[in-house]
């Protein structure tokens, strides 16, 4: 028959996530995201166009629309650079590690072991920057699920291969 333990484990020495140095989007990632909130800044401006004509003569005063859409414009940008700033992403022996958000930052470490999918994804406006979306997709549901923007397509292929390496590894090693 077999010990049983239950050792309790000291929370000072096991390894910080926080110490590991996370690779930051490419930066030409930036231009993509400038570009695709123009388009959908211009496409709300237009809204914002036609309403205002539609109602003009009913609005006191068409200025206060428009500055406060200029300043939701301006408030957005500072967000999503604010937002760039803080992504990372760093790929261990045993697990993915991502981090985002402004407001709320949130880490998420996905071990090797849980990875169900790695999808690889290239939009029009990033694909024509040589840039790459790198979709993680694990077993806890679409919760654990990662979307690591702004790669180049060569490195997002080598961490492709690499994940789906380590899977077969894993695989093989639990079939035996």
């Amino acid at each position: 028959m077999q010990e049983f333990t239950n050792e309790t484990i000291d929370l000072a020495n096991l390894p910080k996530y926080e110490d590991v140095i996370l690779t930051a989007p490419n930066s030409k990632y930036w231009n993509v995201i400038v570009i695709n909130l123009g388009i959908v800044l211009i496409i709300l401006g237009a809204f914002l166009g036609l309403f205002i004509f539609l109602l003009d003569d009913k609005l006191p005063n068409p200025i206060y629309p428009i500055a406060g859409y200029v300043l939701f414009s301006a408030f957005l940008f500072i967000i999503y650079r604010l937002s760039f700033k803080k992504r990372g992403f760093a790929l261990r022996e045993k697990d993915i590690i991502y981090k985002h958000g402004v407001i709320a930052e949130t880490t998420t470490i996905i071990p090797i072991n849980r990875i169900q999918h790695v999808a690889l994804d290239e939009g029009i406006t990033s694909r024509s920057y040589g840039l790459a979306t790198l979709q993680i997709y694990t077993a806890g549901g679409a919760s654990g699920h990662v979307q690591i923007a702004g790669v180049e397509i060569d490195k997002a292929k080598m961490i492709k291969e690499a994940l789906v390496k380590r899977l077969d590894f894993i695989v093989d090693a639990t079939a035996e």
